[in-house]
């Protein structure tokens, strides 16, 4: 626990001006950012005494290491680029609304030749018009087939418009009339769009045209006598006035507003929103935040803002929008709406009315979600508080294990060797700090060795980044027999561990800061001179194409570690591998274990514990052990275990299936510099297959449609270096293969000789 008073900044440094700023710990990791109209105010509160601060407020500053600052020059600036810091770096005492899911949204996709209906999730796309979000998917699809009748607009996806476009025939709906067919050349693609077009000014809430146009066409075919045609807009009109039910009317004025509601205790805060459009709710969602700090209604309210409009531009953001409390001050955030959407907005509390009466009803909405959050919450929390306690016991641990790591290791008969590890922080997945690894040590199916190495590479990470943030003394021994940053024994007795620590910057009492200029403060500060770099070398990622790993030999982007851009990362963002866990499990048994716990102790790491879980039996074996430790099968703490371990498994397996697949899809082709798809495809089509190809002249090769002389040239030298030395031959029939007897050919990637599939569940016998 750090002393504020060892990181505050002397007097006269911190500017009287509005700005943004950012604690740092002492693993340099963001922690906490905010935004201030005087810099030199804010700031001053967090280091008065100890005793007067907000107990969450007390534990940010003990747990910081440094703060810094950058000025700006209005309060709009400082909102956005708090925004920004707070999406980049996620701080762990910052306000952060939970999603409980994911909603989905009715989109329709204008930025396509043929806009198509679809339901959609996640990050919204330009071009792209979108309704909603929706409590249920089902939702969606219930109003989308009432619409259809009216505005039959494509639904299908890619593949099934291009295979009808090639058959010449419609899917089911283009027969049932709730698709206008325009694979088929039914409709041109201009009216097809006219016809998105009136769909998507339906879900915006001008329903009245469209209604009173029906009306009238069903009443000039019955004067007509055309009773069957009459009917079919009568069906229609039911079928528009029943999507409209599905959203009643709650603002007569046609209001295009959101309403957003808080509701909150000392600990946690709800927070829900609707979407009023057109005098309709169109829309619903609900977050959940702890209170890490101690902050107000209307602070609240701010986030809530930032996260609902951050990443959104133009009729987005409505007109409108109504909230519990106004942030202090409200002109900035009212600016910052204001330029989100091109045009005024109004921030403001309504009085009366039915405004007011509709606040009320998302307040009560606000209230039962809160409830029933921390309904849930507590029996997740007494579960998994009762599971680390179990698992601290029956392990002899000091602690609980708040942060587990997983290992596990698939390969496909010593093919496609990958391993994985899994993160579980407080009991919880916390998948962005999931990696996978390749094995690059050596070839085949060893699971011991191959956990060795990965256990290696990944604390070795650990140890060189516990070395650049100077977290050994300066003055600490390493000589012979200490580790070094790269998990070897250090050899000149004059090194210190501190000798790659990013230099430290001093701080000028004379310096004045300019707007747009960062400040640092603190014994950890960042280095005068930022990372320009993001190529961070991870021994967890994919290795780049070519890249061949020499048996015996560590990879280079390990060895990278000590003294490459690597090292450079001093903008606070979380690290891969820079954080230790309390408990490393891997999957297997006492020969696993072992393999793990060795390659801990070459790196000379003490304080990390280790144990396997065994398949089958459940077995807990810990190092060291000739016996295991057997939970009880109602055990919580066997139940976190084996989620852990599945959890592994399904990564590491995942990850192997899909270089399995990739390298069965891989050609010489893909090997050729700026050789795209397509020309591919046109080479393939033009020769029938790679052998052919392979045998063709240069001047052959150049006949194929926009492949010029260089290019034929470099696929020419492309194919002659990945020439088999062998014909593949089947070991069953001793049969020689190759691609004229549509078998696929044999590349460098994929050596050896070729071995059936099998049946499913032999594939998935033969799987780790």
């Amino acid at each position: 626990m750090a002393d504020p008073s060892s990181y505050r900044p002397r007097p006269g440094e911190i500017p009287d001006s509005p700005g943004v700023y950012r604690f740092r710990d002492e693993h340099r990791r963001v922690i906490y950012v905010g935004k201030a109209k005087s810099l030199r105010q804010r700031l001053a509160n967090y280091f008065q005494d100890l005793a007067n601060l907000h107990p969450r407020t007390r534990t940010m500053v003990t747990t910081a290491a440094s703060v810094e600052w950058t000025v700006v020059s209005t309060e709009v600036e400082a909102l956005q680029l708090e925004y920004s810091w707070i999406k980049e770096y996620d701080p762990r005492f910052n306000v952060k609304y939970r999603d409980d899911k994911s909603y989905p949204y009715l989109a329709v996709t204008m930025n396509e030749e043929f806009p198509r209906v679809q339901v959609m999730r996640g990050h919204k796309k330009k071009g792209v018009r979108y309704f909603g979000p929706y409590g249920h998917a089902w939702a969606i699809r219930d109003t989308v087939d009432l619409l259809l009748r009216v505005f039959p607009v494509r639904t299908c996806s890619a593949g099934v418009f291009k295979n009808a476009a090639r058959t010449g025939r419609p899917c089911l709906l283009g027969y049932i009339g709730k698709c206008s067919a325009p694979c088929v050349e039914r409709i041109s693609a201009e009216d097809h769009r006219e016809l998105a077009e009136e769909f998507c000014d339906f879900m915006a809430g001008r329903t009245g045209t469209y209604l009173r146009r029906l009306e009238r066409k069903m009443g000039e075919a019955a004067e007509d006598m055309e009773y069957e045609r009459a009917a079919r807009l009568r069906d229609d009109i039911g079928a528009l006035r029943k999507a409209m039910e599905k959203s009643a009317v709650v603002l007569a004025d046609a209001t295009d507003a959101d309403l957003i509601a808080v509701a909150e205790d000392e600990l946690e805060a709800a927070v829900q929103i609707f979407h009023v459009r057109g005098g309709r709710v169109r829309g619903q969602r609900g977050w959940v935040t702890d209170k890490v700090e101690e902050i107000s209604t209307g602070a609240l309210v701010e986030h809530a803002l930032q996260q609902l409009y951050g990443e959104e531009t133009g009729d987005a953001v409505p007109k409108e929008v109504l909230v519990p409390a106004l942030p202090d001050p409200v002109e900035p955030v009212q600016e910052w709406l204001t330029d989100r959407r091109g045009s005024g907005v109004s921030l403001r509390i309504p009085q009366r009315g039915d405004k007011k009466a509709l606040m009320e009803t998302v307040q009560r909405n606000a209230q039962q979600a809160l409830v029933l959050h921390k309904t849930k919450r507590a029996s997740d929390l007494t579960t998994r508080s009762r599971a680390l306690e179990e698992i601290a016991d029956a392990l002899d641990l000091d602690s609980a294990p708040l942060r587990i790591e997983c290992y596990d290791i698939s390969h496909l008969q010593g093919d496609d060797v990958v391993a994985s590890m899994v993160v579980f922080e407080d009991g919880l997945a916390r998948k962005s700090e999931y990696r996978r690894f390749q094995i690059k040590g050596f070839r085949g199916q060893d699971d011991v060795r191959s956990m060795h190495e990965v256990i290696t590479r990944r604390f070795r990470r650990y140890l060189a980044e516990k070395e650049r943030t100077g977290e050994w003394a300066d003055g600490e021994d390493s000589g012979e027999g200490s580790p070094r940053a790269d998990g070897r024994p250090g050899t000149d007795p004059g090194a210190t561990p501190g000798s790659l620590a990013a230099p430290r910057a001093e701080a000028d009492s004379g310096h004045q800061p300019v707007p747009g200029h960062t400040a640092t403060s603190g014994h950890d500060a960042a280095p005068s001179q930022e990372a320009a770099s993001g190529h961070e070398a991870a021994s967890g990622q994919e290795a780049a194409p070519g890249r061949q790993a020499v048996p015996g030999h560590e990879a280079a982007d390990d060895l990278a570690l000590t003294d490459g851009p690597a090292l450079k990362d001093e903008d606070g963002r979380p690290k891969r591998f820079a954080y230790p866990p309390q408990l490393v499990v891997v999957d297997g048994g006492q020969p696993q274990v072992a393999a793990a716990q060795r390659a801990l102790d070459d790196l000379g790491i003490d304080d990390i514990a280790v144990c396997g879980l065994a398949k089958r039996l459940e077995e807990v074996w810990l190092p060291r052990e000739d016996d295991p430790v057997v939970l009880p099968r109602t055990s919580e703490g066997l139940y976190l275990l084996q989620r852990v371990r599945d959890e592994a498994h399904r990564f590491a397996i995942t990850y192997q299936r899909t270089k399995r697949a990739k390298r069965f899809r891989s050609s010489p082709l893909d090997d050729v510099p700026g050789l795209g798809e397509t020309r591919k495809q046109a080479l393939i089509k033009h020769f029938g297959s790679v052998k052919k190809l392979r045998s063709a002249t240069i001047d052959q090769i150049c006949e194929v449609p926009g492949i010029g002389r260089k290019t034929a040239e470099t696929v020419a030298v492309a194919l002659a270096r990945s020439a088999p030395a062998t014909p593949a031959v089947n070991t069953a029939t001793g049969e020689i293969m190759d691609d004229e007897d549509g078998a696929p050919e044999t590349t460098e990637d994929a050596p050896g000789e070729p071995v059936s599939a099998g049946t499913p569940d032999e594939r998935r016998g033969q799987e780790r």
